[in-house]
């Protein structure tokens, strides 16, 4: 088993915490280095991580390979037995993949930063804006928990990476209004899958990202469709429900594309959104993917 991954994308970051609390043996090739860049191609067109390669199935799309995993291998599930912890599980997945995602993407300018006077005026305000819900409801859930859905589940896999951004981003939630969510916080940075996955992300900043150079494009949306053509594959990108997209607003406008606003918009341009149309092959600089 293959794991075409990068240690600065948080969907991978996902899958590859899915796999180690698995127990189970893979390898990992990061995908957007040069040596691991057309290793990467031979198997998704896109170029894109994650990608997962289990014999000859090919999984693209971090949550559609949650999924595989979960069905193929179920010892130490990441999904909820109970019905209704399985579909807040998801839900919480579907959150951290896409509304606060979005806000991290655009606050940190792709992960690669503002050039020093170029930060729109009133973006970190918005933001925290716009996550002050999210947390709020994070928050309430913790009330009576340890974790969202009663056990550690996909549902904390997912949103560590984000919320560990938030706090690098300064446009994380208060500890002394949000102790509950703080102290999960803390909880998940204790278990081994967590703390390897900092590890990584930490040893990636400083020894690769540093030297990152900022593309002209980080990601590119389109509006035609396609999948992954190779035969025994599965994945690729999937309308969001409206529903879940009107659970976001823009944080700036002509800026941050978050719910309806950005399923308005990208009709019409190439700006990043949380919940993106049916894809067409993209050319990305900096590949990313659900």
């Amino acid at each position: 088993m293959t794991l075409y991954d990068n240690a600065f994308s948080p969907f991978a970051r996902k899958v590859r915490m899915v796999l180690e609390h698995k127990r189970l043996v893979f390898e990992a090739i990061d995908g957007l280095t040069p040596s691991g860049h057309a290793k990467l191609a031979a198997v998704n067109p896109r170029v894109e991580v994650p990608v997962l390669v289990d014999g000859d199935l090919i999984v693209v799309n971090s949550s559609h390979i949650v999924a595989y995993l979960e069905h193929r291998y179920p010892e130490h599930p990441v999904y909820p037995a109970d019905p209704v912890a399985r579909v807040a599980a998801l839900a919480w997945e579907r959150i951290a993949d896409t509304l606060l995602d979005a806000i991290t993407h655009d606050v940190s300018n792709g992960g690669f930063g503002f050039p020093p006077g170029t930060r729109p005026a009133g973006l970190l305000e918005a933001a925290r804006d716009d996550l002050a819900s999210i947390f709020a409801d994070l928050e309430r859930t913790l009330a009576d928990r340890d974790f969202l859905c009663g056990t550690l589940s996909i549902a904390e896999l997912a949103l560590f990476p984000q919320l560990t951004a938030v706090k690098l981003l300064d446009i994380g939630y208060d500890g002394a209004t949000h102790p509950r969510l703080l102290a999960c916080y803390k909880r998940l940075r204790q278990l081994d899958v967590c703390r390897a996955d900092l590890e990584r992300t930490q040893a990636f900043l400083r020894d690769i990202g540093a030297n990152l150079q900022r593309p002209a494009r980080i990601v590119w949306r389109a509006i035609a469709s396609s999948g992954c053509s190779r035969a025994g594959s599965m994945g690729g990108s999937s309308r969001r429900s409206r529903r879940d997209a009107s659970r976001g607003r823009g944080v700036i406008k002509g800026h941050t594309c978050c719910g309806r606003r950005a399923m308005r918009r990208q009709r019409s341009s190439s700006l990043y959104s949380a919940f993106p149309l049916p894809m067409r092959r993209a050319r990305p600089t900096v590949a990313r993917q659900h």
